[in-house]
């Protein structure tokens, strides 16, 4: 979505002269910008809580594969089966907080250019906007690995499990 597109959607093209005669307009921006700024907070809460309770859920899995394996058990590939999933879904919820942050600074940015400053898009700016690794390396590109990588042992797991059952 284009820059001219957020704002079009952003403000609510009331004249901010005609707004208020005790100029209220800049303070209720501000408050609005402050609340908007919070719920961003709060997405990032909810996903590091989400990748601890998968981080959990994996670590469990991979107990349960090492208790049945002193069994003897023929059941990995379901455990297997369901840990692939789980990990394919903790991936999906990491990229939908990464698009939905994406989404937030840019809105961000755009109510920035409304205000005195803007920490915002100046820090972004310094970081080299995300594209040199030796400023800053976006958090979610690491985090899209940790899934992928119990992911991948889950399906080793499975591959090995499938193996080790059908007749030599």
């Amino acid at each position: 979505m284009k820059s001219s597109e957020i704002n079009d959607k952003l403000y609510s093209g009331l004249d901010p002269a005609a707004y208020d005669a005790n100029s209220q307009y800049k303070a209720h921006l501000f408050e609005q910008y402050k609340i908007y700024l919070a719920s961003t907070e709060n997405i990032s809460n909810r996903r590091q809580t989400a990748n601890a309770f998968f981080v959990s859920l994996n670590a469990a899995l991979v107990s349960l594969l090492s208790y049945l394996s002193l069994g003897n058990s023929n059941s990995f590939w379901v455990v297997a089966i369901v840990g692939a999933t789980v990990s394919y879904m903790w991936y999906r919820l990491v990229r939908s907080y990464k698009d939905l942050n994406n989404a937030k600074f840019r809105v961000i940015n755009e109510i920035e250019k409304v205000l005195p400053i803007r920490p915002y898009n100046a820090e972004w700016e310094a970081v080299g906007k995300g594209e040199k690794p030796d400023l800053y390396m976006p958090f979610t590109i690491i985090e899209l690995y940790i899934p992928r990588v119990f992911m991948l042992l889950h399906i080793f797991v499975f591959c090995i499990s499938v193996y080790t059952v059908l007749p030599q």
